[in-house]
């Protein structure tokens, strides 16, 4: 990009928000550059490969819901991950409709106020659709100055974090925070659809500015451009930092493959990455073997010692690594290798039980090849504590207005977050939403990338996010149901 030119994702960002960018400018506008953009050549070369062969692999041919457990085909379940919790249980929609108040969220908000949010995202959905196909091109996008919303680049120390604000009556009002993901994953693009994430977030904020214009209503907006999510835990670095305590509730949503027209509220996994280096004593592989210390046995019997230690975890455990050294040559014994592993349970409290169990296979296979093993700790993702009565109240509108199949359930998504921090913190939603996919092209797939950046997923992104800017309004209009929010936050806290 040459001197003077502009991102095009940073120019939709600016028709959107009203948000400016350049280079560094005066001391008095308090601006800071623009991030490199990152380079997305082996993203195109991945998307190149996928469309050269487009045959899915044989296995998995049932193509079920890596999120849900639900076959693509039907409507049935087939693996189901249930919780074993030990939180307040969150019991299935069609058996809770007895706890709802009952107001119907249709007399209490006003179809006015329902109108101007639809009214809101929906002139703004192409040119959302833009910016989610910029960002699906360019992850990584910083703000320099706003109208209407106050922004605040490379927010508390983080180079790609950002903040925009707006407030309306003061004090008076409650405030709502909104997550906006923008990273993608080496080598694949934006194969979780966080392009999507980014585009939702950005509606739900405008819709909520909108009505609160429009109707008068008192309240603030914290839009927060969530950086590393995939690696890294930005979420977890900015609530460290105090970007969420002025905030009563956060909300977000998630893409995620299934079964058409649905979506789902449920608990994620805890996750633990990790990493393990395994140092040993180098030699040659015929002339002196024994004078060795083997770093890469080591790390194959790490690899088998979790391997056995898998048919005595819970089917709701997760344990995945892989093995990596450096200047490796067959004539010579290794005296390095280094694994990275991630580790997942329900529960952040099962997880430390089970990482002392997978760190014992690694001091083991140190223990039986003489080598020395070093265990670095990465930043703990806690499961998500979805808010059951915020849940319930999205699930409904989308079910009712828009006619989706929705649910909140105790049923846990075998996936996870850094946004289950922030649940401990506040209440919050995270929805998953089923956009169309390929076969065998769940997340973290070349084709869901592929499948993140089709209209038909632009689509029902659009559709969450006006189930999550009414589900926010009635935060910020009815104490009654805000104080049911915080009573349940409460119960999942005890």
């Amino acid at each position: 990009m040459g001197k003077g030119e502009l991102d095009p994702a940073m120019g939709c960002f600016r028709r959107l928000l009203g948000v400016g960018f350049g280079r560094r400018h005066s001391r008095t506008q308090s601006l800071s550059r623009t991030p490199p953009m990152s380079d997305h050549s082996t993203v195109a070369s991945s998307l190149t490969t996928l469309e050269k062969n487009e045959q899915a692999p044989p296995y998995y041919a049932t193509h079920a819901c890596t999120f849900c457990g639900r076959n693509r085909s039907s409507s049935e379940d087939t693996l189901p991950i249930q919780s074993k919790r030990q939180r307040v249980t969150v019991p299935p929609y069609s058996t809770r409709a007895s706890s709802v108040n009952a107001e119907n969220f249709h007399d209490f908000l006003g179809q006015d106020i329902l109108k101007t949010i639809e009214a809101r995202i929906d002139s703004l959905s192409p040119e959302l659709r833009e910016l989610s196909l910029d960002i699906w091109e360019h992850p990584e996008v910083a703000y320099e100055e706003s109208q209407g919303f106050t922004v605040t680049p490379h927010y508390l120390g983080l180079e790609t974090a950002w903040k925009a604000i707006y407030s309306r009556g003061g004090k008076n009002g409650r405030v709502i925070g909104i997550n906006s993901e923008m990273d993608a994953l080496p080598g694949i693009g934006h194969a979780c659809g966080h392009n999507l994430i980014a585009v939702s977030g950005v509606a739900v904020a405008v819709a909520l500015k909108a009505a609160m214009e429009t109707h008068d209503i008192s309240g603030t907006i914290i839009l927060l451009g969530t950086p590393a999510e995939e690696h890294g835990g930005g979420k977890i670095k900015l609530l460290e930092r105090g970007a969420y305590k002025e905030m009563n509730v956060c909300i977000m949503s998630h893409p995620s493959p299934g079964p058409a027209n649905t979506a789902l509220v449920a608990p994620w996994l805890a996750l633990q990455p990790l990493e393990v280096e395994f140092f040993g004593h180098g030699a040659h592989a015929a002339y002196s073997p024994w004078e060795a210390q083997n770093a890469l046995d080591a790390a194959f019997l790490a690899y088998s010692n979790v391997s056995v230690l898998r048919q005595q975890l819970k089917p709701t455990y997760r344990v995945h690594g892989i093995v990596s050294g450096k200047d490796w040559e067959p004539n010579i014994i290794p005296d390095y290798a280094k694994m990275r592993w991630i580790i997942r349970a329900p529960t952040w409290a099962e997880l430390e039980g089970l990482r002392a169990r997978i760190t014992n296979c690694f001091e083991a296979a140190a223990l039986a090849t003489s080598c020395k093993c070093k265990i670095i700790l990465g930043d703990g993702y806690y499961d998500v504590r979805e808010n059951d009565v915020l849940g319930e109240e999205f699930c409904k509108f989308i079910e009712e207005q828009f006619g989706m199949n929705a649910d909140s359930s105790s049923q846990t998504i075998p996936a996870s977050t850094d946004f289950g921090n922030v649940t401990y913190a506040l209440p919050c939603i995270t929805p998953t939403y089923n956009i169309p996919t390929k076969p065998n092209g769940s997340n973290h797939t070349p084709q869901f990338a592929e499948s993140a950046k089709d209209p038909a997923a632009h689509k029902v992104a659009m559709t969450a996010s006006k189930g999550l800017a009414a589900t926010a309004l009635r935060v910020l209009q009815d104490e009654e149901f805000y104080q049911r929010v915080v009573k349940s936050f409460e119960g999942e806290r005890a």
